[in-house]
């Protein structure tokens, strides 16, 4: 009994390594081949020409070229505003033809200045030329703002 059970022991052994190697075709006798066949599988997703490759790579594409055309229009807009705002900027702080410089020191107002409170802070508006008062050692000068 042993000696049988041995036998059918090394039989399956022996065999396992050849059906391993052996590739399965319906057309062959006994319906098995020595050896597999090679194929490339066209079509694996990770194949540069199957369809999921080709989707994929199409995807990002598109993906990447709305992305950079986002930020684009986001960049234009961002450029528009700015330059509105430095539009709206020089119109708020256009001078009258004349003016002294900003920065410019006087120890009196011209005549016709008229107070005006910005931001709790009070400046003399003499003909659309606005000084604060401030103090230059102990003398009391003002600054055109």
């Amino acid at each position: 009994m042993s000696r049988i059970r041995n036998c059918k022991a090394l039989a399956v052994t022996m065999a396992l390594p050849l059906l391993y190697l052996a590739g399965i075709a319906p057309d062959a006798p006994g319906g098995l081949t020595p050896l597999q066949d090679a194929h490339a599988v066209v079509g694996a997703p990770l194949t540069p020409v199957s369809a999921a490759g080709v989707a994929r790579r199409t995807t990002r594409r598109v993906v990447v070229a709305e992305t950079s055309a986002t930020q684009a229009a986001a960049a234009s807009t961002a450029a528009t505003q700015q330059q509105a705002a430095t539009a709206q900027q020089q119109a708020a702080t256009a001078r009258p033809p004349g003016a002294p410089a900003i920065g410019t020191v006087v120890t009196t107002l011209p005549a016709g200045c008229q107070p005006e409170t910005r931001d709790g802070v009070e400046y003399q508006n003499c003909g659309g030329v606005y000084y604060r008062a401030a103090f230059q050692g102990a003398n009391l000068v003002y600054v055109v703002q």
